[in-house]
């Protein structure tokens, strides 16, 4: 592709991630610097002191700020579609307060994860799920603010109730005849471990998506790594690489999302597996993108 990816996507990472040995701040600051990035995707910090020097940083770097309340989640071992009201509640309650700290960091959303996913009573966890986003997503409208809920799997790792795909798609459509503030961020990395392709993915949830991610799994059961744990392009056993980025991109664009004018966040959601380092990481990832849009015809 002669035209720069920059063009028709802001590139972010999730400073977590790519940074997860470091500072808040140091790795807020070393993204910030990176003028290969155009979004930075954060999350929680629980330090006032800390949190007003990040908010210094974000607003000097020109970076698109989206907020991940996934680990406000996952941390404290809360469930958006648990049965029980009062645990529903709590994390209700905890993504009220995930706007809140994105409201203050300047980002205008949200992304979230579903709970987990169980066979006997996922009908009811759906309904679960659904009071939980509409009143969310209620709340952010008054700020102006948009939800997104991220597409997982639902029997391998974080056996969440949302996706695959249909049913994330069959889910959107239900908090949008409420609220359209809402939409979907697709992972690349989840791809392998939903069974499904990007051909699947984006064309089943193409209405509704708003965000998207890319990276790595290993799906075969048994092989180190196995799961949802973001390892680095050409980790042995790694379902996606190159060519399959590539394919991502094509049908990416087949489905209309190519926008120069509003261009969509594409964050690599990328981890150093045990002792790997971490800028290494980073520039790993960055030589995939570049090479496979350079693969990518005009």
């Amino acid at each position: 592709m002669k035209e720069s990816i920059h063009k028709y996507f802001q590139i972010g990472t999730i400073a977590w991630m790519s940074y997860p040995n470091r500072d808040i701040l140091d790795a807020v600051k070393t993204i910030a610097s990176d003028d290969f990035f155009d979004a930075i995707e954060i999350t929680h910090n629980s330090d006032v002191e800390s949190r007003a020097k990040e908010k210094k940083l974000l607003e000097q770097s020109h970076l698109k700020v989206c907020y991940g309340a996934q680990p406000n989640l996952l941390g404290p071992k809360l469930n958006a579609n648990a049965l029980d009201e009062e645990e529903r509640m709590k994390a209700e309650d905890a993504l009220i307060a995930a706007i809140d700290e994105a409201e203050y960091f300047g980002s205008n959303s949200i992304a979230f994860l579903a709970g987990k996913w169980e066979p006997e009573t996922h009908e009811e966890a759906y309904r679960q799920l659904l009071k939980t986003t509409n009143n969310i997503c209620a709340y952010a409208e008054k700020k102006n603010m948009n939800v997104e809920l991220e597409v997982f799997d639902y029997n391998v790792d974080k056996a969440a109730l949302i996706g695959p795909a249909p049913l994330a798609a069959k889910f959107a459509s239900d908090v949008r005849m409420n609220h359209s503030n809402f939409g979907l961020l697709v992972d690349l990395s989840h791809f392998p471990i939903t069974f499904e392709n990007s051909h699947q993915v984006v064309s089943t949830c193409r209405p509704y998506i708003t965000h998207f991610h890319i990276g790595n799994a290993v799906s075969v059961e048994g092989r180190e790594g196995y799961g949802d744990y973001h390892q680095r392009f050409g980790f042995p056993g790694g379902a996606n690489d190159t060519s399959q980025l590539v394919d991502f991109f094509r049908e990416v664009r087949a489905n209309g999302f190519f926008d120069s004018n509003r261009p969509y966040v594409l964050s690599f959601e990328v981890k150093p597996w045990k002792d790997e380092d971490e800028d290494i990481i980073v520039a790993n990832t960055k030589r995939v993108i570049n090479r496979a849009w350079a693969l990518l015809e005009d």
